[in-house]
């Protein structure tokens, strides 16, 4: 079943002669029980790609469905309601909320929508990305890749039908950072969708398929049956 389907998107920034193509014709679909990896040097359209996918951007020309639902079709209000329930996105940026605990953050797409219990979802949540004991603690009491734990696991939790990670591991260890690719997988190989921006062939080794990006078009496809393969690619 397709998750996640991009259909001949371009994105246009700015007017006439200062204006830049971010992305220029991209078509992607991302089935459940699918992990794709997305990789290209920078300015490629990586990040604009994760951005379209999660409504957080709207093409300037062409359509993004999640779940068959053209994501452009929605108000903003149900947009907003579309990504609490649907996406998990771990930002770059982070985007923790300075004034929430780790587990207030972890817990607040869930709080949105009411949902019972989330404080102990995201008390579990915070243990599976390494974090039992820090439910408490605030985002200037952790370091970096704390944080970054903290916004995996924001992401994942509750039923996300799909989950967008751009660069999820960039700020971690080897190990942790391992750790936390075994749950993007995890939650993939459970039913959902996920597209991994990376820079890095090791990360992109856990993927199903490789998706290189150039210059806002899509370069190559790498279709694995072992993902693992990639390990051993020059």
């Amino acid at each position: 079943m397709t998750v996640l389907e991009v259909r001949d998107v371009h994105r246009v920034h700015g007017t006439g002669a200062t204006s830049v193509t971010a992305l220029d014709g991209i078509s992607l679909t991302v089935g459940a029980g699918e992990l794709v990896a997305v990789m290209g040097p920078s300015g490629s359209g990586k990040s604009t790609l994760l951005n379209l996918a999660g409504g957080l951007d709207s093409p300037t020309r062409g359509q993004v469905l999640v779940d068959g639902t053209s994501l452009q079709s929605l108000s903003r209000k149900q947009l907003a309601a579309w990504r609490r329930k649907r996406i998990g996105y771990v930002f770059q940026d982070l985007n923790l909320i300075a004034s929430l605990t780790a587990a207030e953050n972890v817990a607040l797409p869930l709080d949105l929508d009411g949902v019972r219990g989330s404080r102990r979802q995201a008390e579990e949540a915070l243990t599976e990305v390494g974090l039992d004991g820090y439910a408490d603690r605030f985002p200037d009491e952790m370091s970096g890749g704390q944080q970054q734990r903290v916004a995996v696991a924001r992401a994942l939790i509750g039923e996300r039908r799909l989950v967008l990670a751009d660069e999820p591991t960039g700020a971690l260890d080897s190990r942790t950072g391992e750790a936390v690719l075994r749950l993007l997988r995890s939650k993939v190989d459970d039913g959902a969708a996920a597209v991994l921006v990376t820079h890095d062939a090791r990360h992109a080794a856990w993927a199903d398929r490789v998706v290189f990006l150039r210059d806002g078009v899509v370069a190559d496809v790498s279709e694995r049956d072992q993902p693992e393969e990639l390990l051993s690619t020059p």
